[in-house]
């Protein structure tokens, strides 16, 4: 019988069914307005990501768009279905806040750390400006590199020879480094090529050798062993006289040249009107840039030492055997590159058949002066009776760019980023006198030239992205000094973000750059969550006791602000839990593709960790001195119902 007294008596001090869904109504209302602005932040700071061009946008576009059309569903269920499931499983007694184990925990370590923080507002503010500070000397001595390197599992090795190499030589070098490649143990395949492929889009030379190196899985390697040393491996046993070695991987060599014609990392680009002033320009550079730290693989490409069968007709000769040139053309066509006399027919295929001199005879100058002519009026006549037969040297291809002859010096960069490499080589190509004549000119090329256009892109996108960010803020709260107390959590996000990829080892990039882009819309998120709960205590304040300088005391401000930061500290450390559990996890992952997503993490994780910081600490700090500041100059408080 006690049991239903106090049953009843429960029943009846519950709230009834049109007050609970009044409640639910009103904390939509409350929470809607904020979640609208939060989400158009977030698609807002992925702008940058959008206007990337070229490599980066092709990689980056497809997370922007996934994370964008999520943020806007999100935004759509939070709106309108989640008030509805609330209403449904959202029913009964429930228990407040105090009563949730793990919220008092969190109150109980949280509640001392805001009390001491609001007792010493410049030492709070000086340490977050003091670590703010000193990230940025930690940014600014990073490298910088245009993309994490992704590997891809094998290697490609790109050497180079004399561009008057022959057949027979070349086949024998390639026999020699694939037997040398695969006597490493974690080599697993290799295959080789010289020359070009039997496609129209293929230009390589007979003295550019090609090797794809399959390796074993990891698990197989030789321990504490990694690919760089690998390829410092390979490449000391590959040293043969008059080959330089080249080392990339497949992919990335074949977007490099399809974007910017380099088949390196680096390509400096001479353009000029003459190939042999050229040739002479690149061996300077060359020369320039040998032993800068981080170069290597440094050549100059081969635009001159080909050789050239010249067979000059004359004319004279022709006309004491009655033979014309067309005749000797025909002859030499014949003989050295072959004649169609017919066709033969296997199954449904076709084949033409050719005849041309044997090999032995194609390779001797001596043979080809002795190639037989056939006069109306005479007998056989040997070709070098009506010709002389030499060999010249000429360029063994001509590259041109813009209506200009061009040649390069190629290298790639190993041991060291990018960024500085290029800028110490720079640095030692304009202390050079009379490396350029006139009318020649360098142009900087290959990753080089992506990072610079990466970055001019981030750097003016930027700054319109933080300003419609702060519109957006502004359109939130209708107040320019709530909109501040909100984006001023971006740098402070920095501060993680900046310490981490230090630490980490990881250079500057344009998957940095996206990393902190995303950062910034989650630290923005869960600041707005603060101010409206701050914004909600101040309310309640002004509800209790008015808004007026002589009923409400600094004390009073100071609990509240407390009250409000502290009571809802749950729904602020869950923002901060979500975004951190699901990230962590990419830190130790394996495989192919986690090169390039840990450099995008990193700075997101250290960011929403200490931004999280200054959220739960330095806002409500900020928020109370701005609310002292009114109560005083003004002799009430602007509050602003974040309301929908």
């Amino acid at each position: 019988m006690i049991w239903r007294r106090k049953n009843k008596k429960i029943k009846e001090n519950w709230i009834t069914e049109e007050e609970r869904l009044a409640i639910i109504e009103k904390s939509s209302k409350q929470v809607s307005r904020g979640v609208f602005f939060a989400t158009v932040i977030i698609i807002t700071s992925f702008l940058p990501v959008f206007l990337l061009t070229g490599q980066e946008g092709k990689m980056f576009h497809p997370i922007a768009f996934t994370k964008t059309f999520i943020m806007m569903v999100d935004a759509l269920l939070v709106l309108t279905l989640a008030p509805v499931l609330i209403s449904f499983f959202m029913k009964g007694k429930f228990r407040p806040d105090s009563a949730n184990p793990v919220n008092r925990f969190l109150e109980r370590i949280y509640t001392p750390i805001i009390h001491w923080v609001m007792k010493w507002r410049k030492t709070t503010l000086a340490i977050n400006i003091l670590a703010l500070l000193i990230s940025i000397p930690l940014l600014r001595s990073l490298g910088t590199e245009f993309m994490p390197p992704l590997d891809e599992q094998s290697i490609l090795f790109m050497p180079v020879t004399l561009p008057d190499v022959s057949n027979s030589e070349i086949k024998r070098i390639l026999q020699v480094q694939d037997k040398i490649i695969k006597s490493v143990p974690e080599v697993e395949k290799v295959l080789g090529k010289a020359g070009r492929a039997n496609t129209a889009t293929d230009n390589s030379p007979i003295s550019m050798v090609e090797t794809i190196i399959m390796l074993k899985p990891h698990k197989e390697w030789r321990e504490g062993l990694t690919k760089a040393d690998i390829i410092k491996e390979l490449d000391a046993k590959l040293q043969i006289p008059g080959v330089v070695n080249g080392w990339t991987q497949p992919i990335i060599n074949r977007i490099n040249m399809l974007s910017t014609g380099i088949r390196t990392d680096v390509g400096i680009k001479v353009y000029g009107q003459s190939l042999d002033t050229i040739v002479a320009v690149s061996e300077r550079v060359k020369t320039a840039l040998e032993g800068t730290a981080g170069v290597a693989d440094l050549y100059v490409e081969p635009i001159t030492g080909g050789k050239y069968l010249a067979i000059d007709v004359r004319r004279a000769d022709l006309a004491r055997y009655g033979l014309s040139v067309d005749d000797v053309n025909q002859t030499v066509e014949t003989a050295l590159g072959g004649a169609p006399i017919g066709q033969t027919v296997e199954g449904r295929q076709r084949f033409a058949i050719n005849v041309r001199l044997a090999q032995d005879y194609r390779n001797s100058v001596e043979n080809i002066k002795r190639i037989p002519l056939q006069p109306a009026a005479f007998g056989e006549v040997p070709l070098s009776a009506v010709a002389d037969i030499k060999f010249e040297d000429g360029p063994p291809m001509i590259n041109s760019e813009n209506a200009l002859l061009r040649g390069a010096v190629l290298f790639n960069v190993r041991d060291r980023d990018l960024g500085s490499t290029v800028k110490e080589a720079m640095e030692k190509l304009n202390q050079q006198k009379g490396i350029l004549p006139a009318g020649y000119f360098l142009e900087w090329s290959g990753q080089y030239e992506n990072l610079i256009r990466g970055q001019q892109t981030l750097m003016w996108i930027a700054p319109i992205v933080l300003v419609i960010i702060f519109f957006s803020l502004y359109f939130a709260f209708h107040s320019i000094r709530e909109a501040f107390l909100s984006l001023i959590t971006v740098p402070f996000a920095l501060i993680g973000g900046a310490y981490i990829i230090y630490f980490w080892g990881v250079n500057l990039s344009v998957a940095v750059a996206v990393g902190f882009i995303a950062l910034f819309g989650i630290a923005v998120e869960t600041g707005i969550v603060m101010v409206i709960y701050l914004n909600d205590a101040m309310q309640q304040l002004i509800k209790l006791k008015g808004n007026s300088s002589e009923t409400i005391t600094k004390n009073d401000l100071r609990e509240y602000v407390i009250q409000g930061a502290a009571k809802r500290l749950r729904p602020k450390i869950m923002t901060v839990c979500v975004s951190l559990f699901g990230l962590v996890p990419v830190l130790w992952a394996t495989g192919v593709g986690t090169d390039v997503m840990k450099p995008v993490v990193l700075p997101m994780i250290g960011g929403v960790f200490t931004s999280a910081i200054h959220i739960l600490l330095v806002t409500p700090l900020i928020f109370l001195m701005a609310k002292e500041y009114e109560l005083r100059k003004y002799g009430k408080l602007e509050v602003y119902d974040v309301k929908h």
